[in-house]
């Protein structure tokens, strides 16, 4: 469930994912949604050019604090160093 309340299951957020327009962005078949902690980092993307992760719909509507998803994991895993 998110921060607001709403429950937005794994298709939404993949929907709402703008992972692809980052500037860190690697074109190599991958979805996104690296803020999910079942998606998790990235396997293509290795330089943090840019992150637009604020900006994205899922981040404030799980109350996300982090950014860099992509390189750096999941919200649970930047919190705990895991």
């Amino acid at each position: 469930m998110c921060a607001s309340g709403k429950k937005m299951n794994e298709k939404e957020v993949f929907q709402a994912c703008m992972c692809p327009a980052c500037p860190s962005w690697v074109n190599c078949g991958e979805q996104g949604a690296f803020c999910l902690p079942k998606v998790g980092k990235s396997k293509c993307i290795k330089a943090e050019k840019g992150c637009i992760c604020a900006g994205c719909m899922v981040y404030k509507m799980f109350g996300l604090r982090n950014t860099f998803y992509c390189t750096r994991g999941s919200e649970e895993e930047q919190k705990t160093g895991k």
